[in-house]
Order: structure tokens, then C-alpha cells, then sequence
């Protein structure tokens, strides 16, 4: 008899006052046998382990007696949260980013993050917590917020399936664009009037032979509408943080402009260097020369011009970064062709519904998933998943939206439309990857919280020193000028967002998707695959893998056609795989023959009369040799004995065929090997990941799949939790594990691991429990997974690094006084210009893998045993040889 297993009860404790309280509630539940308590004064909660024979009434009774009240905690309250998306204006860097997800933080519930390469904030919020809260929030930290649009991608549907609000929406996307548009262009005009303005006051600051009678005046005049309207936006944004108690860059930037403003003002008005004929030789180093101050006009004016170009250029590169999400809104249909009682129009996407028919003319792309009604075609899908062959529809056919058709009119059902459709789902994947944080950029972003605060106290702690030490006062403001303006947190800020977008939006268009930052990084780590195999290393369904006809019999053409003929009767899945082989494989226009008398029986096969032949279609140890003999059958010949062992033997299902009385072949059917596959357990191998396969098959089936993949552990009859349990002792000892799979009996292991990865054909379970999702349903998308998260976060790293070491090294040689503050904004300005730049290198990485990678050709014959022209006999080696040559 076996003993119930222990159950646990919390307990609300009244009446107690200290530690001693605890101990006697602890004493007196404790003397009950097979109890053990622990009490917690603070929260007035005893949380007991006891057996279930011990009811909670008896518990509550043992409390009750020590002198104490008792009594089971109210069942917690559920909590209803909601997503929202804003959409953030006025950040320039890492600071505020830290700025604005703190003052959201400070509400309770409220979770945020904030990105800002994509000027999003993804804010998880309590139901009673409303969006006009959250903006107001973030307005009153001095940035301004409005809620990102409800899109197809994004929005609920209705009842009907119809997007609410579709057009509204679509008019706020496009008077955003609108919007961003005229800022640019705002933009763009500032930095060209600045630099028109500017550049002649550098040219005559830094050429002495240049410097004409009273040139000073000139670069005064020059320069100030630089240092007020030019540098206004910087003005403006440090004015409306220094109001929120906040300093981010534009303080720095501000304050810059200001010092080296204010101080060639003064020394142009009361310092003597407004006198005529004054020159003033450049240097790159703070100096003074005589008792006349210097003027540091083309610091003025070095700083926004500078700065603005920085901005503009890292704007343009970060609308590249962003390239490949805008692709897949493009693939959108904006209105679409339906068929009412034979009858065309031609209405709105936004009001399609589950079940319109619609039309797909040639060159037109498909509006929404569907299944094919009517025509036949062929469908450019490489934007939507990475594959470069077009695939063939057909009545039947499932076709996905976004889809180029490249052929033949087509009718298509709509069988999702809105937010449910596949590509809503890969945009809706792409922007939560892209508005999540890896865990170098969490750091970074804590470092850009109190950097601003730390350069200004070191500006005003070095002025202050070199004033001390006696240097000219006018060296020592240029040094605490250099020291601002040198300072830059937006490379910290972008290090990490720029190459995320590049990355996710790269793998987008390779039919690769991650669910964000930490997918990545787990995929950089992981150093074990478990595979799974029916699905995922196989195509999933049964297929003719061999045909072996005896010698000086009928040809493989004739043998193949008969048996689909009579098989057309069964439905059983070996017989549906004959007879697709057979259709395959008949000449075109040719169907199949009609059978006279099926007959079908259980655990035996069929038997029927085509075209004047007996076929029988059974297994092969139906009947037995002697029976055969007896019956007038003839025994198998020794090659066709042959073939049914060597197909029993890799886990393959053989059937004999006989024409009228003489066995003719040997049908081997399993499930075929994904084109690819070996390649890709290859790659993962050279890549120095260990490969285990787990699955449900025999274990025949699994070794014989394993010895052709070339993977040494095997883990055969695994169910759902011995596949779960496998992935947890691996990492018990110490493996990262990934396992990539499809089915709903994969979703426990793929929850369980490491990293979760599943395939883009494969059930919704599997594919809400993964981490990474394949679209394009490629092995060789695998290891181009692990390529690119390698390359990603080894590009983050290396922006990280270019970040910390400018600041780490040009603060010092600013603060000794080696940096001119012209040269020290030029440096800061280019500084995020390379780092965006470093990341915009990934939109041009291509995968090294040998297929699967757009661009390559798909293999002309993926499906189970096609391939084989009609007429033509093989035998067995020369299958066997086939085979071998599809895996080299």
C-alpha cells in the first residue's frame, strides 16, 4: 500500500507579538505526526507540510489551543493586466531612457521598457492603471507620449473578425509618418542654416593669416544666432529636464554652448579682445598667449553643428536598422477583390471576413491566409519566409498572406484575416524582440542613469582645480567646456537597440524569429540540441522511401500504378501513401485505374482486379511462405526478402505487392528525412553544440534516423515528460540545452530548456512555448539561428566596449586639458555614428549554410519517395546510393 504523499496548507496567524510566539505556534504543530511548520511574523502566515490524513480543521484546532487564532488566508485576488505600447518623443539618450522607465516604475504594477533606437515604451500595467495615466506620467518627466495605434498586427479582433478602428488607426500611422517626416525636415534645414553659419567662423578661427581687422566681430555676429536658435532643441530639453530635476546629454551639450558663449562674450566686451587687429593663433590644446583672453567662438559653434550632424546621420542609420519591420507592414494588402454570388468588387482589407472568397490575380499579392478554391499557381513567399523557390498551389492549397503570385488566377477561402494571420503574428514577434533588453544593455543603462550628474560634477571639480593651481581662468573653462561636450551616454544608450533592430529584422527576412534579447543571448550559449524527430527532422508524413521490384518482373512504373489502383479503396495511412506516391509518379493527364471488387482485411492488406490483373497490396509476413505455396503463390524471391528485412531493420514499414499470384515488389514507407536535415545536424556539430535525439519512435526508427544524421544519442520511446525530465537533467549537469521541436508532446520540453525552439508548420502550443521560431520550416535555418545570435551579441559586445572605452579615454585627456572642445565634439558626435554604423552591418550578414538560405535552390524533390522518373527500374543499391548522395 502505498502512502499518500504529503500535502502543504497556509495558515493566517492571529495574536502574535514576538519570535517567541513563533517558536510555540512552530512547537505545538510540530508535535503532530508528519507535520512541520514554518511561521513567519512579519507576514502572520504558517506555511505547513503535513500528511493528507490531517485535515486543515485539526491544524486550525492545534493553533487555536497554543492560545493564538487561525485560519486559512483568502484566496489571492486575480489581477488583471494590460500591455500598452507609447510611443516616446524628446529622448536623445541612455538617460532618459533610465529616466522615463523609472517614473512609470514608480506606479504601482507598472513594469516598463523602454527603447530607444525605436522610441517605444512596452508598459505592463494593472487594469485600474489607464493609458491616460501612463502618458501623463511620462509627460510629466518631460518627454511627450501617445499610444501606439491598434493595427492589424496588434489590435483585437471582433466577433466577426473585423479589425475596430482599422481606418482610424491607419490615419493616426500615417499622420505619425507624417509628423516624423516634417521633423526631419525641420531637422535637416537647422543643421543646414547652422553650418552655413558655422563654417566660416571655424575657417577663420583656425587660419591666423584668415583673421582680417576686427574678424572677431564678424564670428560674434555669425555665431550667435548658432548659439541660440542652432542649439535652441538642446536649450529646450535641458531647460525641460533641469524643471523635472533631470540631466541627460542636451544638459551637457547646453551647458557647452553656454560656457564657451558666455565666455568669448566677455571677452569680447570686457575682456580687450574686441580690440581691432586682434589675432589668435588655433591650437588643439587650452592655452592662453599674453594678457588678452581668448575667444572661443568655434567652440559655439563646433558643438550644435557638430551634434546635429551626429543626430541627423544616427537618425538616418536607425530608420536602416528599422528596415526589415516596415518590410512586413508592407507586405500588407490594402484592399482586396472578392467574389459575392459570382459577382466581383473590390472593398477594404479591413473588411474581409473568415470565409469571403477572394481573388488573386497574377503579380497581386495574397491579402490574408486562406485555403485555394479554384486555379493553380505558383507563390513567391521569400519575403514572408525566407524561402527563394516558389512553391506550386492548388485547390486545397494553403496560401499565407503577403504572398507574390507568380502565376495563374487564383480563388482563395480566407481562413484568418486581422491580427491572426501569419504575418501579424511574425510583426508582432519582430516588435516585441526589438522593444526588449539584454542584459549588457540593462547594465548600460544603469551606468547612463547617474552619468550625466557624475560629468558635470567632474566639469565643475576640474574647472575648480585648475583654477586653484593657478592656471589662466580662461583655460580652465575651456577644459570644463571640453569635459561636457567630450561626455557621450548615447552610445551606451544605442549599443544595444540598433543591433537588436539589424539582428531581428535580419531574421525575419531569413524566416528566422526570436522572441527578443534573451533569445539571442540563450542561443550564443547553448551548447546542447535535443532534437526531436517526426516533424522536425522528418517531414512528418508517411511516404513511399524505396520500391524494390524483382528482377525479370514488371517495371517499377507498372508495379507503382497498380498498387495505387487498388489502394485507392483504403484508408488507411499506408495505403493514402501509395496511392499519392503513385499519382506523383503517373505521366501527366494520366489518372489512375478504376478497381473492380476491393476487398480489404484487417491486419492483411487489399486486394482488388485493374486493368485485368489480381492485385494484392499486404504485408509481407501476412502470409507465410508454405501458406503461399499451398495457395499457388509463389515465395518470395530472395531479393524481395532482402528488401523487407533491410526495411524492417531502419524502422520502415514494408508491404508486398503480387500481380496475380507472383510477389512483383517491395514497398519500404516511413517518414522521409527533411531536405537538409543532415546538413544541419552537421553545421550544429561544427559549431560544437552535442546533438541528442529524443522521440516517441521505436527504437529501431530512432537509430536508423540517428546513423543517418550521424547523432550518437539517441533517446527512443520518449513520451512528453521523459522528454522534459531528459532537458532537466542535462542542465542539472551543467549543459545549456535547446530543443527544437513542433508538436503539442514537445511543448513540456521545449518550456523546460534552455532556449525553446520551434518549427513555423508545427502546432500553437509548441510554437507559444518556444523561444525561436522557424519559419520557413529548414534545418539549415537552425545553425543560421546560432550564426547570427553569435554574430549579434558579439556586435553588441563590441559597441558596448567602443562606448565605455571613448568615454573611458576621453574624459581624462579632456579634464588634462588635451582636448580642444571643437575636437571634443567632433569625437563625441562620431562616436554614436559608429556605433550605429557597427550594427547596421548585420542588414547585410548572410548565413553560411549550405541550404535553406534564400538565395539557394530548394531541392527539386523534397516530398517522400519522388524523384524517380517512370520506367525506370532501380534496385536497391541504387537507391541506397540515391540516399547517400542527398545527405552528402
Amino acid at each position: 500500500m502505498t502512502t499518500p504523499a504529503p500535502v502543504t496548507t497556509e495558515l493566517t496567524i492571529g495574536g502574535m507579538t514576538c519570535a517567541a510566539c513563533v517558536g510555540r505556534v512552530e512547537k505545538r504543530l510540530g508535535r503532530l505526526e508528519g507535520v512541520t511548520a514554518t511561521v513567519n511574523l512579519a507576514t502572520e502566515r504558517a506555511h505547513i507540510t503535513h500528511p493528507a490524513t490531517l485535515s486543515t480543521a485539526e491544524l486550525i484546532a492545534t493553533v487555536e489551543r497554543a492560545g493564538y487564532t487561525a485560519e486559512p488566508p483568502p484566496p489571492p485576488r486575480p489581477v488583471a493586466t494590460h500591455t500598452t505600447e507609447l510611443t516616446i518623443g524628446g529622448m536623445t539618450c541612455a538617460a532618459c531612457v533610465g529616466r522615463v522607465e523609472k517614473r512609470l516604475g514608480r506606479l504601482e504594477g507598472v513594469t516598463a521598457t523602454v527603447n530607444l533606437a525605436t522610441e517605444r515604451a512596452h508598459i505592463t500595467h494593472p487594469a485600474g492603471v489607464s493609458v491616460a495615466e501612463l502618458t501623463a506620467t511620462v509627460e510629466k518627466a518631460g518627454y511627450t507620449a501617445e499610444p501606439v495605434p491598434t493595427s492589424a498586427g496588434r489590435g483585437a479582433t471582433g466577433d466577426d473578425g473585423a479589425e475596430p478602428g482599422a481606418d482610424g488607426a491607419q490615419d493616426q500611422q500615417d499622420q505619425r509618418e507624417k509628423k516624423k517626416a516634417a521633423i526631419a525636415r525641420e531637422e535637416r534645414d537647422r543643421l543646414l542654416i547652422t553650418a552655413l553659419l558655422s563654417i566660416p567662423v571655424l575657417v577663420i578661427s583656425m587660419v591666423p593669416a584668415l583673421q582680417f581687422r576686427n574678424w572677431q566681430w564678424v564670428c560674434f555676429v555669425l555665431s550667435t544666432p548658432v548659439a541660440a536658435w542652432g542649439s535652441w532643441p538642446f536649450h529646450a530639453r535641458a531647460a525641460r529636464g533641469l524643471r523635472h530635476g533631470a540631466a541627460t546629454m542636451d544638459t551637457l551639450v547646453s551647458l557647452g554652448v553656454i560656457a564657451a558663449f558666455s565666455w568669448s562674450t566677455y571677452a569680447l566686451f570686457f575682456g580687450g579682445a574686441g580690440e581691432p587687429g586682434m589675432e589668435m593663433p588655433f591650437t588643439l590644446l587650452p592655452s592662453a598667449s599674453g594678457d588678452t583672453p581668448h575667444v572661443y567662438l568655434e567652440a559655439a559653434v563646433a558643438v550644435p553643428l557638430f551634434v546635429l550632424t551626429g543626430r541627423w546621420l544616427e537618425a538616418r542609420a536607425r530608420h536602416g536598422t528599422g528596415s526589415a519591420l516596415r518590410a512586413l507592414a508592407n507586405l500588407a494588402a490594402k484592399n482586396v477583390v472578392i467574389r459575392v454570388d459570382g459577382a466581383e468588387r473590390r472593398i477594404p482589407i479591413e473588411q474581409l471576413r473568415v470565409g469571403d472568397l477572394f481573388v488573386v490575380r497574377p503579380g497581386e499579392r495574397v491579402a490574408t491566409d486562406g485555403v485555394v478554391t479554384e486555379g493553380g499557381s505558383a507563390l513567391d513567399m521569400s519575403l514572408v519566409t525566407g524561402e527563394s523557390a516558389p512553391v506550386e498551389v492548388s485547390p486545397g492549397s494553403a496560401v499565407v498572406g503577403g504572398a507574390v503570385n507568380s502565376g495563374g488566377l487564383l480563388e482563395v477561402r480566407a481562413e484568418a484575416v486581422g491580427a491572426d494571420t501569419q504575418l501579424a503574428r511574425i510583426t508582432r514577434l519582430v516588435e516585441d524582440a526589438q522593444a526588449g533588453k539584454a542584459k549588457a544593455q540593462r547594465l548600460a543603462d544603469a551606468v547612463a542613469g547617474i552619468f550625466v550628474p557624475v560629468v558635470l560634477a567632474i566639469a565643475v571639480t576640474v574647472c575648480g582645480f585648475w583654477l586653484g593651481a593657478g592656471a589662466d581662468p580662461q583655460a580652465a573653462v575651456t577644459v570644463a567646456v571640453a569635459v561636457l561636450v567630450v561626455a557621450c551616454p548615447c552610445a551606451l544608450g544605442l549599443a544595444t537597440p540598433t543591433a537588436l533592430l539589424a539582428a531581428t529584422g535580419r531574421g525575419a527576412q531569413l524566416g528566422i524569429l526570436v522572441k527578443g534579447p534573451q533569445a539571442l543571448e540563450g542561443l550564443r550559449r547553448v551548447d546542447t540540441v535535443v532534437l526531436d524527430k517526426t516533424g522536425t527532422l522528418t517531414i512528418g508524413e508517411m511516404g513511399v522511401t524505396q520500391v524494390t521490384c524483382r528482377t525479370e518482373g514488371l517495371d517499377e512504373a507498372t508495379v507503382v500504378r497498380l498498387a495505387g489502383a487498388v489502394e485507392q479503396g483504403s484508408e488507411h495511412p499506408v495505403g493514402r501513401a501509395v496511392v499519392s506516391h503513385a499519382r506523383r509518379n503517373a505521366a501527366e493527364g494520366d489518372g489512375l485505374p478504376a478497381v473492380i471488387g476491393f476487398a480489404a482485411t484487417a491486419g492483411h492488406g487489399v486486394s482488388g482486379r485493374v486493368d485485368g490483373h489480381q492485385v494484392t497490396v499486404s504485408r509481407p509476413d501476412a502470409e507465410p511462405a508454405d501458406d503461399a505455396a499451398q495457395d499457388g503463390q509463389a515465395a518470395l524471391p530472395a531479393e524481395l526478402a532482402d528488401a523487407v528485412r533491410e526495411a524492417e531493420s531502419t524502422g520502415h514499414t514494408a508491404v508486398l505487392v503480387r500481380v496475380n499470384g507472383a510477389p512483383e515488389a517491395v514497398l519500404a514507407l516511413g517518414d522521409s528525412l527533411r531536405p537538409g536535415a543532415f546538413r544541419a545536424v552537421d553545421h550544429l556539430r561544427r559549431l560544437g553544440l552535442r546533438t541528442v535525439l529524443a522521440t516517441g519512435d521505436s527504437e529501431a526508427t530512432a537509430r536508423a534516423v540517428a546513423e543517418r544524421l550521424g547523432i550518437t544519442e539517441v533517446h527512443a520511446r520518449a513520451t512528453p515528460e521523459g522528454k522534459a525530465e531528459l532537458v532537466r537533467s542535462l542542465r542539472e549537469h551543467g549543459h545549456r540545452v535547446a530543443v527544437i521541436g513542433d508538436g503539442v508532446n514537445d511543448a513540456a520540453a521545449l518550456a523546460n530548456a534552455d532556449l525553446g525552439i520551434a518549427m513555423g508548420g508545427g502546432t500553437d502550443a509548441a510554437i507559444g512555448a518556444a523561444d525561436v521560431t522557424l519559419v520557413r520550416e529548414d534545418m539549415g535555418a537552425l545553425p543560421d539561428a546560432v550564426r547570427l545570435a553569435r554574430r549579434t551579441l558579439g556586435m553588441v559586445r563590441s559597441n558596448l566596449a567602443w562606448a565605455f572605452g571613448y568615454n573611458a579615454v576621453t574624459l581624462p585627456l579632456a579634464a588634462v586639458g588635451w582636448l580642444n572642445p571643437m575636437v571634443a565634439a567632433a569625437a563625441m558626435s562620431a562616436s554614436s555614428v559608429i556605433v550605429v554604423g557597427n550594427s547596421l552591418r548585420l542588414r547585410g550578414w548572410q548565413p553560411t549554410s549550405s541550404t535553406g538560405a534564400p538565395g539557394r535552390p530548394r531541392p527539386s524533390n523534397p516530398r517522400p519517395g519522388g524523384g524517380r522518373p517512370a520506367g525506370n527500374r532501380p534496385n536497391r543499391s541504387r537507391a541506397r546510393a540515391t540516399a547517400a548522395s542527398e545527405q552528402s
